[in-house]
């Protein structure tokens, strides 16, 4: 006889795919410093820890739901979470830079498939619309909670001094949830029924992997090795490919079959704006944890605990935010998220500043952490709302899955460019003012780029209407 859980206990056990997954990358937003060197890594091999997870993440995330359909959600979903404990293990006892970081690119790869049978499953289990909606906010707290526990164990566990080499108990900490998790999933998940006229895009996915390894890898590495020929042959090479992915995806859908992307989504001038101003945004976020854990950590000399404290605020900051402005967006719209922005922006103007010298009190910052961190929580849950929100039903998945790929893979040039550009300033520098100069640099691109996505959302439309195609709207009807 089987034993049946309640609704409730399976959101716990799918919550569990998008915790790892959200704690696996703030953890080594944290102990980067420390990661780097128990690997005697390079500036480049750090930026590719980040960088790789995001870039595995944000190509398969599109095919992780196709594959659900196409060979049963519970499958794909125990075999994302069995894979992505193998691949922490890899990473746990990795002993060189490129060891690491195959870990960390299929970490992101079994996450991509993993978390998209969780929102999916969520969908199948809670019918009623408001149970659905509790269920997400769950979900979604989940993630939230998982962001600031990820700071705060990136800063304490490398700091632990009862074992050598600590810095590997971000990874290995992943092995018993992620056992324990895919245990429980297959054998309480209810089985789902194969979709069988799903069909999995294998040749899209390979090309997108393919252009987008050749962007991020040189973007990265070119810097480090003073832009030799092949790193910028391999970007042109990517932008090629990328127009050609495109090309093809088009002609697929247009000939009716099931491209990667699908295309008509942009027909929505809200949808296409709010992507827009989203790329802007994540070209910042990460790169804000990686600079300010650099400056702290490696410029000022604070040990990874307290920055991983500092880091906390900023997380409860985003938290409150996350739970109290969300009820404001149907009123207020747009309004809500350029509050925010402006909370973002002001907050960088303080740490551009102020954050100068290890000499400051760093309590007077955590005021600046928390109104960023809430500056966070009102622009991010917002900016998907107002993107997504005009959305026919029957694009809502495609919509939802476009808009995450085109998050991770912002993230992850973020990384690259901007985070490049940050090292590249510091130089071979070892002085306290090179490091509060580069990263003052780098804060206000930052915030020029805040302000752009203030400007995209400042067009967003005002109406809550949904937004009608234009005639070039690659054959989508009106509705």
């Amino acid at each position: 006889m089987r034993l049946k859980l309640s609704r409730e206990l399976l959101l716990i056990i799918l919550s569990a795919g998008i915790f790892l997954s959200v704690i696996d990358l703030f953890i080594v937003n944290v102990a980067i410093p420390s990661i780097k060197k128990g690997i005697h890594g390079t500036d480049a091999d750090m930026q590719l820890v980040i960088a790789l997870y995001l870039l595995g993440y944000a190509v398969f995330l599109l095919a992780g739901g196709r594959v659900g359909d196409v060979y049963g959600k519970k499958n794909a979903y125990v075999t994302g979470m069995v894979l992505f404990t193998i691949a922490s293990g890899f990473c746990g006892f990795a002993h060189t830079a490129w060891q690491l970081n195959l870990g960390r690119l299929f970490q992101g790869i079994s996450a991509a498939f993993m978390v998209p049978q969780g929102i999916a499953y969520i969908q199948v289990l809670f019918n009623d619309p408001k149970a659905r909606t509790r269920a997400f906010g769950i979900y979604g707290s989940i993630a939230g909670t998982a962001s600031v526990i990820g700071q705060l164990l990136g800063g304490i566990l490398p700091d632990i001094t009862l074992i050598d080499e600590s810095w590997r108990l971000v990874f290995l900490i992943n092995l018993p949830i992620g056992l324990i998790s895919a245990v429980f999933a297959a054998k309480f998940l209810p089985d789902h029924k194969v979709v069988q006229s799903a069909r999995f895009d294998f040749s899209g996915a390979a090309l997108l992997t393919v252009s987008l390894t050749c962007l991020v890898l040189p973007v990265i590495l070119g810097r480090e090795l003073n832009w030799p020929l092949w790193s910028v042959m391999l970007i042109i090479f990517s932008l090629i490919l990328l127009a050609v992915f495109i090309y093809i995806q088009k002609r697929k859908q247009t000939a009716g079959k099931q491209p990667l992307i699908d295309f008509h989504l942009f027909a929505f001038k809200d949808f296409r704006i709010g992507l827009y101003a989203s790329v802007c945004y994540f070209l910042v976020q990460d790169t804000y944890f990686l600079i300010n854990t650099v400056l702290m950590q490696t410029g000022f000399g604070i040990s990874s605990s307290v920055t991983g404290l500092f880091f906390v605020v900023q997380g409860l900051g985003y938290m409150f935010a996350s739970f109290t402005t969300v009820r404001y967006v149907g009123r207020y719209g747009k309004n809500v998220l350029i509050v925010g922005i402006i909370a973002m922006v002001v907050s960088l103007a303080f740490h551009i500043a102020f954050l100068h010298s290890p000499k400051i009190n760093l309590f007077v910052l955590v005021p600046a952490l928390f109104v960023y961190g809430a500056g966070c929580g009102t622009v991010l849950p917002s900016l998907l709302t107002l993107t997504l929100k005009n959305i026919p039903s029957e694009y809502a998945g495609a919509a939802s899955g476009t808009y995450a790929t085109f998050q991770q893979i912002s993230i992850a040039l973020g990384i690259g460019i901007l985070g490049g550009m940050f090292y590249d300033l510091l130089g071979s520098q070892t002085d306290v003012q090179d490091f509060s100069r580069a990263y003052q640099v780098t804060s206000f691109i930052n915030m020029l780029l805040l302000l752009v996505v203030g400007m995209f959302v400042f067009f967003l439309p005002k109406s809550h209407a949904p937004c009608l195609p234009s005639k070039h709207s690659f054959g989508l009807p009106r509705k």
